[in-house]
C-alpha cells in the first residue's frame, strides 16, 4: 500500500517522515516541491503514474498568510490549481487524496467551536484560496479527505514555536497578541492522525465516511498564553507581554476565534486527542 506525501519538506511532510516508522506496512514516497510540483499537472501524472499510490498526502501549500495578500497569484496557484491537478489526477488514478486544510476558511467571528457544516467566510487571500481548493476536491472526487487544522507547529521548519524561542534567546520581553483565540495543533500529532486514518479507511467497503474533518489539539487559548507555555516549557526567563490585534498589525487580517470541534473525527475514527498543554510538554 503506497501513500505519496507532496510538500515532504515542509513541517508536516517531515513530521510524516518522523511517524511513519510506526506503519510497516505503508509504503511511503516522500516528494519535495521539486520531485513533484502539484501546479505542474504532467510532472504529477508521470509521478503517480510511477509510484501508483493508493493514497496521497497533500501537504503542499502556500502558507506565509501574509504574502499571500501581495502575492494572491502564487497563493491561487499552488492553494487553488494546484490543487484541483492534484484531485483531477487522484481521480483518474484511482487514488484517495488527504488534504490538509485550515481554519482560515472561516472569519473568526464565532464563539463557539465551528463544525466542518458551518458556513464558510475567509477574510483574506490565504483563507480564500484554501477554500477553492476544498471546493475543487468537493467537485472532483468522492474519495477524499479533507481535514481542517489550526496553528501547527513543531521542531521542524519555522512555526509559532521556533519563533518564540528563537525570540527568547535574543531578547528580555517578547509581545505577543492576547485577543486572538484557537487550538494548537502539534504536528507529530496531526501527522498520527492522517495515518491512523489511513490505515481505518483501507478497510471501508463504501465512501459514506469519505469528506471534511476537523483536528486540532484539545483545549484553546490566545498566542500570548501559546507563548507563555512555550517558553515554561523550556525553562527561559523571557517575559512574555499581552498585546491587542490592533497594536500588531500585519497585512492578513487573523481570526479572532478559531477553534475547531473535533466530535466528528473523534467519533468515526476513536481517535484520542491530547490536549495542547500535554501535547507542547510531551514533545519539549
Amino acid at each position: 500500500m503506497v501513500v505519496l506525501v507532496t510538500g515532504a519538506a515542509g513541517q508536516l511532510g517531515r513530521a510524516l517522515q518522523h511517524q511513519a516508522f510506526g506503519y510497516p506496512g505503508l509504503t511511503f514516497v516522500f516528494c519535495d516541491a521539486q520531485m513533484l510540483d502539484i501546479t505542474n499537472k504532467a510532472q504529477t501524472e508521470s509521478v503517480f503514474s510511477h509510484y501508483r499510490p493508493a493514497y496521497c498526502i497533500n501537504t503542499a501549500a502556500f502558507t506565509r498568510v501574509d504574502d499571500a495578500e501581495s502575492e494572491p497569484g502564487k497563493a491561487h496557484l499552488v492553494n487553488s490549481t494546484g490543487v484541483r491537478n492534484l484531485a483531477v489526477v487522484c481521480r483518474d488514478f484511482d487514488v484517495t487524496l488527504v488534504h490538509l486544510s485550515t481554519d482560515f476558511v472561516f472569519d473568526g467571528n464565532a464563539e463557539i467551536p465551528y463544525q466542518e457544516s458551518c458556513p464558510t467566510h475567509p477574510s483574506g487571500v490565504y483563507g480564500q484560496t484554501k477554500l477553492e481548493g476544498e471546493d475543487a476536491i468537493r467537485e472532483t472526487m468522492t474519495r477524499y479527505f479533507i481535514i481542517r487544522t489550526s496553528w501547527v507547529y513543531s521542531d521542524f521548519g519555522h512555526n509559532f514555536k521556533q519563533t518564540i524561542l528563537r525570540l527568547a534567546g535574543e531578547r528580555d520581553a517578547i509581545s505577543v497578541v492576547d485577543d486572538q483565540i484557537g487550538s494548537p495543533t502539534h504536528a507529530l500529532d496531526l501527522a498520527e492522525a492522517l495515518l491512523e486514518m489511513i490505515v481505518q479507511s483501507m478497510h471501508w467497503t463504501s465512501d459514506t465516511r469519505f469528506g471534511t474533518y476537523h483536528f486540532s489539539n484539545e483545549g484553546q487559548c490566545s498566542w500570548y498564553e501559546f507563548a507563555r507555555a512555550i517558553v515554561d516549557a523550556y525553562k527561559s526567563p523571557v517575559s512574555i507581554l499581552p498585546i491587542k490585534t490592533s497594536q500588531y498589525p500585519t497585512k492578513a487580517k487573523r481570526p479572532q476565534y478559531s477553534v475547531l470541534d473535533k466530535s466528528k473525527i473523534k467519533r468515526t475514527f476513536g481517535l484520542a486527542i491530547s490536549s495542547w498543554q500535554e501535547s507542547l510538554k510531551k514533545h519539549a
